[in-house]
Formats: C-alpha cells, structure tokens, sequence
C-alpha cells in the first residue's frame, strides 16, 4: 500500500496543544455520560480514547468535533471553541464517525471526485485510492463494498481536506486484519506528516500499536493517560509471585518481588521452587482494571 506523502511539518516546544479541554460535561436525561473530562491532545500526536461501550467516548469526541453540545467545561480545538467556530475551523479537520451516510449510487473513485469539489486543496483521488488499499474497487458502486471497504471509503474522505486534526471514531470496525493493518499504516503516515490525530476504539493493540497517549475512559471519567507502556503506572509495578506447596497453589502480590524470592529460595534449600512464576500486569490487565471489568468483560 501506498502511504500519503506530505512535507513534514515541525511541532514547536512548547506550542498550545491542539485540544484543550477543562471539566467537560454531557448529559442525557440528567445523567452524565461524560463527567468532568480534562485532556489536551500535543500537536502532531496521535492520541487514542480507550474504553468499553458506553463509557463516553464517541460523545466527547463529537463535542470536540463541533456536532454536540456541552452541558458544561470548557473546549477549544485549534485553538477556538468548536460550538461557536465557523467554516474556516471546520475545513482544518477531518471527521470520521462511525456511520457518515455515504451515497451508494456512484462509484467509489466519483464519490471521491464529488466531494474533492468541497476542498480547497484536496488530494488527489489516485493517491487516496492507493493510501487506503481501494484502487482496484476504484470503478466499483458504493452499494457493493464490503464493509470493510466502505470504512475504507470513509477513511479516505476524512483525509480527503489535508486536516490538521483528524477524528476517526471506531475507524477499523468491521476490517479485515490486513485491511486493519493498511489502516494502521494509513496513520503512520499521517503523523509522520504532523497531522494530528484523535480515535477512539476499544481495541487494545491497535491503541498499543498506532498511541502516543491513551486517555482511558470509564462511565465518563478519564481515569488515566499516558503511553501505552506507561498506561496504570502504579498497577504495573504490583507482581504476582505465584508457587506451589504442599499440593496447592500460593499467590503473593507484591511491589517487591525480589524479596519475596529470596524468602521462597532461602526455604528450599536445593534452590528450586516448584511451580515459581513472576508476572507483572499487561496492557489488557491494566485496562480491565482501569474500567472496573473482569477478563470476561463484565463490568463491576
């Protein structure tokens, strides 16, 4: 596949980051589906929102999109507030939701040409078609694409503008696994060019894989960011020590394994310890218990 070339723009120290956001609220029917949300999102960064369905995630992407209203907080993307910004803001960013509506009535190569008319400089259709895997489905009606294809389609027209902040909400549902993987090139080089670039997902790897940052959301509070190596710092410094004695399996959760190592050898005299093993939380462990859910994804 061919990624999207562009010049490479610097990301100077110290520069206003591309999202701010300051107590963020948005209610239903007087419930809070995003509670008190602070984040900023660093020019040039790709910034992964990661969380079970429901915890509030396409909500406070779409406030930052400018399409939903807050009930409260403060919000400026680009510096100025999506609810009140004009056209200009608008051709900086590129969107794409989890449904857009694409027509099916034209080919996928026209439905790229139309809405190039929307932009002042858009890209080229050719290069689109190479950089999201669909040049061979170029002269092929919306209304036949996989959904995998579609989405690829979407993805497109989201780049279409040369955004400096790209949304892309859930945008691998429905992929194939080498369609994911184009996909995640796809981003790559987006970065590579400065876009900035916020997605939400549920998806652990693809988090790990294309993040800088992941902001963790849970019933509409972020309750952590960091990288994705870095994501629940504290949880991850608590091992298991786990062995076997007298028939039955002991555990020891501990920040200090070493220690309790050198118990259990000083006790086994020959120097093996049956059963010994030594882990430490992964990613998906540090998630689940982020979000309050056991490893069969029921919540808490």
């Amino acid at each position: 596949m061919t990624a999207i070339q562009v010049a490479p723009v610097p990301v100077p120290v110290g520069q206003d980051p591309a999202v701010r956001v300051r107590g963020l609220v948005k209610r239903y029917g007087g419930r809070a589906v995003v509670d008190g949300v602070d984040l900023d999102v660093r020019r040039g960064e790709v910034f992964a929102l990661l969380g079970p369905n429901g915890a509030g995630k396409t909500t406070t992407v779409e406030v930052l999109e400018g399409v939903r209203r807050r009930d409260g907080g403060e919000v400026t993307v680009l510096g100025e507030d999506p609810a009140t910004a004009g056209r200009g803001w608008r051709d900086r960013i590129g969107v794409v939701a989890q449904s857009t509506g694409v027509g099916d009535a034209l080919t996928v190569r026209e439905t790229l040409d139309h809405f190039a008319r929307y932009h002042g400089t858009a890209r080229p259709t050719a290069e689109l078609l190479a950089a999201v895997g669909l040049p061979e489905a170029a002269g092929t009606r919306v209304a036949r694409l996989s959904g995998g294809q579609r989405r690829r389609l979407e993805v497109a027209l989201g780049v279409q503008g040369r955004p400096e902040l790209l949304f892309l909400d859930e945008p691998t549902t429905g992929m194939d696994p080498v369609a994911r993987r184009r996909f995640w090139d796809l981003v790559r080089g987006l970065r590579a060019g400065g876009t900035t670039v916020v997605l939400t997902t549920h998806y652990l790897d693809e988090a790990a894989e294309l993040a800088d940052r992941v902001g963790v959301l849970a019933d509409g509070r972020l309750v952590d960011v960091a990288p994705p190596g870095e994501l629940g710092a504290q949880l991850r410094r608590v091992a298991t020590v786990r062995w076997t004695e007298d028939g039955a399996t002991r555990e020891v959760r501990t920040p200090e394994p070493a220690a309790v190592l050198r118990d259990l050898l000083a006790a086994h005299p020959a120097g093996e310890v049956p059963g010994l093993t030594v882990t430490r939380p992964g990613l998906e462990d540090v998630y689940l218990s982020l979000v309050g859910a056991t490893p069969e994804g029921e919540t808490r």
